[in-house]
């Protein structure tokens, strides 16, 4: 007689290992310096160019961060990548509403170019209640419409992953106006203005993203997603005020100021962000665990934002 081997039911295995967030952010930090020095470094090819030369490079250089910055974000969830048409539709999705409401809003409903910069009062009230509104409610928009009801979303991290897709398809619109208002730009002005940009957007989205991942997993209250649709909405305007009042005005004096004040203020915010995915990911291993003890999980319907899975 044969004795039956039973399996060996061992502890579930570790999913594969993500790169490390912030060394993923600083090796983004890395490649904007570099773009930024290598722009710098050609700055005189400008000279040559007439005005549609200017704009067709302006227009290269605007979108340039904002492909970086989705490359690198791809990399952090390479050990289980979202597909590239949800990322790039989000992307646009953000781009496209951004677009879309760029001049009903600021150029018309509220004129910001006639009052934003008269007063420090006016430029920090109207960086937050207009800019960064604006700007976090079309990502949160663009999430939501497009990937919170697909299963490939899956986990907390995907909501950091797709709100930043969104925040850039922003950005690349606020530098393409930046370009096409100015009718091209200096190398060496545009390359620092297009990352500033870039760095501001991308970083307050990441904020935003962590809220839609918890709230895409967790009982939330009613509040939770609207306070972090504020709360982005804040330091996205906090960090423009900060760039416009402490930098050189109008990107014109000290243009590296700008840069590292930039850069100091994403890793601030990105810092704060790394220790919220931590948190999330040590939430998602202990759901996996309870998984696999028998108990299920399933993400909540994606109709009733604060209700429970």
């Amino acid at each position: 007689m044969s004795a039956s081997v039973i399996p060996d039911s061992g502890p579930p295995a570790a999913p594969p290992r993500r790169p490390s967030f912030l060394r993923s952010i600083t090796l983004e930090l890395v490649a904007l310096l570099i773009f930024v020095a290598i722009f710098n470094l050609f700055a005189g090819i400008g000279a040559a160019l007439n005005e549609t030369g200017l704009i067709i490079l302006g227009l290269l250089m605007a979108v340039t961060p904002a492909l970086l910055w989705l490359l690198i974000f791809y990399r952090l969830d390479r050990a289980e990548p979202e597909p590239k048409r949800l990322v790039a539709g989000v992307y646009l999705t953000g781009l496209l509403l951004a677009a879309a409401l760029h001049l009903p809003i600021f150029g018309v409903i509220f004129d910001t170019q006639s009052w934003l910069g008269a007063y420090w009062w006016s430029q920090l009230l109207g960086n937050i209640l207009v800019v960064g509104m604006v700007a976090a409610a079309i990502i949160y928009g663009a999430v939501r419409v497009v990937v919170f009801d697909n299963p490939e979303f899956d986990e907390r991290l995907d909501g950091v992953i797709y709100a930043v897709a969104a925040g850039l398809g922003v950005a690349t619109v606020s530098n393409f106006v930046y370009v096409l208002q100015h009718g091209g730009v200096d190398l060496n002005i545009g390359s620092i203005r297009v990352v500033v940009d870039t760095l501001g957007y991308a970083s307050m989205a990441g904020v935003l993203g962590y809220f839609i991942g918890q709230a895409r997993f967790e009982k939330t209250p009613l509040v939770y997603l609207p306070g972090g649709v504020l709360l982005a909405a804040t330091l996205t305007g906090l960090y423009f005020f900060l760039i416009e009042r402490t930098g050189a005005g109008s990107f014109g004096g000290d243009l590296w100021r700008d840069l590292l004040l930039g850069v100091f203020l994403t890793l601030v915010m990105m810092g704060a962000v790394a220790w919220l995915v931590r948190r999330a990911n040590e939430e998602t291993a202990r759901v996996a665990q309870l998984s696999a003890s028998g108990d299920s999980w399933e993400a909540k319907p994606a109709t009733d934002e604060g209700g429970a899975a």
